[in-house]
């Protein structure tokens, strides 16, 4: 059992022990606190709510609105929705906050509250701190039975969501329509099967085949939206002479495409292509946290803007987007963020992007991915033994590479030409994780390898 509090969010496996699992209990209890900080903040009693397609689902929320209720909070429940869209409904409801109920990419037995501000966006990890602080003291107080909040259904907002993205001005549905593409969808039996066939089909895509339609939570494969868990995805784009496969997460926030062959486009270019025909549109900056392909500072370089790295962490891009005025960022795991949107990754307005981008270059997805640079990024982590203090060990490395450029801002990220490695500790689990980028595969690897090896001396 598990149950991890961080600033994006509280996340658990679903029973066991209060405070070893997420149980009812702790639902309750990280719900009231969010209401109580909520209330402290504005006199606003509205607060959005949606959830993924997961088993536990409509469990949790019965226990979220129950608790919100009793303190006195007005609940507008979109039902089964997905994270950027219950981040849409928080600013077009002018609601004072939103909860999504999601475990993101984790398995079936996983469940979270992932906790929003006014603005739609994850809250501040110092709000985060005051908010598990109210939940460590159980600083709470409940309304007498006149004041309770009050509970409404609203399933307009899929609609809207894809309106918006219809309606975007960089989106071109004639272009898109034109191309007349045939695309496969591997839904994940959760959200993404209701909310990606209908804006295909807006966006002019009449031929869409979709995988694990069924919204059961019961995942068909482990629902990261990775190379080895997308093989049934590559087969049938392969198999049915489809022009592209597209693959999401179980709460939306996540993309990534399957080339025409059925090989991987790549998470890590997701964001890459989408940057690149947005800059070739709008003039500007971009921004990703720092354990993100170089490939997105070379098309921003390109379109002659400025790029940023950030810390690790939705929470650490969008500020990082706000303070450079960045037109377009998100993470290297598949996440979009377009600011003038809203600000949270979001997959739907990513597929209209895309889709553009792939219809004006007049090219297969095959060979729009062979138009930039490639690069690798090896991925490791050395386990740590109790007391190990990372601090120093991060100092000693830092003075082994004095003369190449160093970046504290999440942990240590040396640069070495046109290589990388970033070390960062995990707030989830003793590791050190460690990753490294080259344009060679055994490059990047021989980096983190000799990295790790510092790491242990110094251990």
């Amino acid at each position: 059992m598990a149950l991890i509090k961080s600033i994006s969010g509280i996340r658990g496996t679903i029973g066991g022990k209060p405070g070893e699992g997420l149980s009812p209990l702790d639902v309750v209890k990280f719900t009231a606190a969010y209401g109580t900080w909520l209330s402290s903040q504005t006199d606003n009693r509205k607060v959005v709510i949606g959830r993924d397609g997961r088993i536990s689902g409509e469990m949790v929320k019965n226990l979220v609105v129950s608790t919100l209720n009793s303190l006195g909070i007005d609940v507008v429940d979109l039902g089964l929705s997905t994270t950027p869209t219950v981040e849409i409904a928080v600013k077009m409801e002018n609601a004072a906050g939103g909860i999504i109920l999601t475990a993101s990419h984790n398995p079936k037995e996983w469940n979270a509250l992932k906790l929003l501000n006014a603005e739609g966006e994850f809250i501040s990890g110092e709000d985060g701190a005051i908010l598990l602080d109210i939940a460590a003291r159980e600083d709470f107080t409940f309304v007498d039975v006149n004041k309770l909040g009050s509970y409404t259904q609203d399933d307009s907002y899929l609609q809207k969501h894809v309106d918006l993205i219809v309606n975007y001005p960089l989106v071109d549905v004639p272009a898109i329509r034109e191309r007349n593409f045939k695309v496969v969808v591997d839904a994940v039996n959760s959200t993404g099967a209701l909310f990606v066939p209908p804006l295909l089909k807006a966006l002019g895509v009449n031929e869409v085949e979709v995988l694990f339609p069924e919204v059961t939570g019961k995942f068909s494969h482990n629902p990261e939206p990775l190379p080895e868990n997308l093989t049934a995805l590559s087969n049938e784009v392969n198999k049915s002479n489809a022009d592209l496969g597209i693959a999401v997460d179980p709460d939306v926030d996540r993309l990534c495409f399957v080339c025409e062959d059925g090989s991987m486009f790549g998470e890590e270019y997701t964001l890459v292509a989408v940057a690149d025909y947005v800059l070739s549109k709008r003039k500007g900056n971009t921004v990703s946290n720092m354990s993100s392909t170089q490939a997105l500072k070379d098309v921003t370089l390109k379109n002659g803007g400025e790029y940023n790295p950030s810390a690790v962490g939705e929470v650490n891009v969008v500020r990082k987007m706000k303070a450079t005025n960045a037109v377009i960022g998100g993470e290297g795991n598949g996440g979009i963020i377009v600011p003038d949107l809203h600000y949270g990754r979001d997959a739907l307005i990513g597929i209209g992007l895309f889709l553009t981008h792939l219809a004006h270059s007049k090219k297969s997805i095959k060979a729009l991915r062979n138009s930039y640079p490639d690069y690798f990024i090896s991925k490791n982590k050395i386990e740590l033994d109790k007391g190990v203090d990372v601090k120093t060990i991060f100092e000693k490395i830092k003075g082994k590479y004095k003369n190449q450029p160093v970046n504290t801002e999440d942990g240590l990220k040396i640069e070495f030409d046109k290589d990388w490695v970033h070390l960062r500790t995990s707030n989830t689990e003793p590791i050190i994780r460690i990753y490294a980028e080259s344009q060679n595969e055994t490059t990047a690897d021989n980096i983190a390898k000799r990295i790790m090896q510092d790491i242990k001396e110094f251990m």
